[in-house]
């Protein structure tokens, strides 16, 4: 997997649609951002870079890649909780199983 950015002049909404729909067609992206303030496409997949440059510029739109490597990591959140093994409120409830164990049907 890369982590891909491009430079990619875009003005609108619809600039903005034109490239993630000519950017979304290729194979093997997991992830695309479009940034239009800073101008900026960023794909993440296992796609070739050109590849990408060529289908922007097949949608009309002029891009330069500023730099293509690893992603980084996604760092998940760490949430424990410790619970009690109970609380006072609870009360601690028997349950039984009955089975009945009969030789025939008794519904009929």
């Amino acid at each position: 997997m890369k982590k891909i950015v491009l430079n990619v002049n875009i003005f609108c909404e619809k600039c903005k649609k034109e490239v993630l729909t000519s950017v979304t067609k290729l194979e093997g992206i997991n992830e695309v951002g479009v940034d239009p303030e800073k101008g900026t496409v960023t794909v993440v997949g296992d796609v070739d870079p050109v590849m990408i440059v060529k289908q922007i510029k097949k949608a009309g739109k002029c891009a330069t890649i500023v730099s293509v490597g690893p992603p980084k990591p996604i760092e998940q959140p760490k949430i424990i909780i410790i619970l009690p093994p109970y609380c006072n409120d609870c009360q601690l409830v028997a349950v039984s199983h009955t089975s009945y164990s009969s030789p025939g049907c008794s519904i009929l």
